[in-house]
């Protein structure tokens, strides 16, 4: 019978030096049995490849937070610096007068109502610009508007100046709730009526060349009007009464 025969591994050649006396160390190569690598070594090598790749990943990951984190509070600092230094503040807005034309009740459901409002807009900031963009005036009674939308010019408020605007709101035959026919007139009979002028619009801000984004501009004034009130009948102004109010706005921005 014909012996099979074994694999055997190719040999690895390794150098051996004979010295000479008279010549030059001379290599002679000569074949030296490989040893097989075993199973349970390469699971170790891969394992330590393993972990080596994940120990990298972890190093990676640590030095991105760390720049994140850095990051973030190189942020916060200038903000906070900017924020110190510019002091930014709202504007400021008062409610001077209003002259009242004309508010009466012409059904239980149906008001008319013209009035001309005086309102005192202050800028505090000593290095901020106002742009005030599309600002509209209006009134309401119990939440409700009984007034159409006066449209305010645009305008440029510098640092510390103070606008004054005197807009006209009125309208005509408005239906409103029964309920808010009803106390206006029992109002109007108490001698005081209370109502609330808004302002809405947008505004941007500007430092030194850098003009910011439009924001919304809320103002709320609340007008306590002693309309027909003895003690305090105003200034009679032609066929209107002009009533010095002197109000603080709540402004929201």
């Amino acid at each position: 019978m014909a012996q099979t025969q074994r694999p055997t591994h190719p040999p690895v050649l390794t150098c051996r030096a004979y010295i000479s006396r008279q010549t030059s160390p001379i290599l002679l190569l000569t074949p030296t049995p490989q040893e097989p690598i075993s199973s349970t070594a390469a699971v170790n090598m891969s394992e330590k490849a393993c972990d080596h790749h994940e120990s990298d990943q972890r190093k990676i990951a640590r030095r991105c937070f760390a720049g994140l984190l850095i990051f973030s509070f190189i942020f916060l600092v200038i903000i906070l610096l900017i924020w110190s230094i510019l002091q930014p503040r709202k504007p400021r807005f008062t409610l001077q007068d209003a002259t009242i034309f004309n508010l009466n009740v012409s059904a239980p459901n149906v008001i008319s109502t013209t009035v001309q409002v005086t309102v005192n807009s202050r800028n505090p900031n000593s290095k901020i610009g106002i742009y005030y963009d599309r600002m509209n005036v209006y009134a309401t009674y119990h939440n409700q508007q009984i007034t159409y939308y006066t449209v305010i010019p645009p305008v440029y408020q510098g640092h510390k100046d103070v606008n004054v605007w005197s807009p006209f709101i009125y309208g005509n035959n408005v239906p409103v709730a029964p309920y808010n026919g009803v106390a206006l007139g029992q109002d109007q009979s108490n001698g005081a009526i209370s109502l609330t002028i808004k302002i809405n619009g947008r505004v941007r801000w500007k430092v030194g060349s850098f003009i910011s984004g439009r924001y919304h501009l809320h103002i709320t004034c609340a007008a306590y009007i002693p309309l027909g009130n003895s003690k305090n009948t105003g200034i009679v102004i032609g066929n209107a009464v002009k009533y010095q109010l002197s109000q603080s706005c709540t402004v929201n921005v």
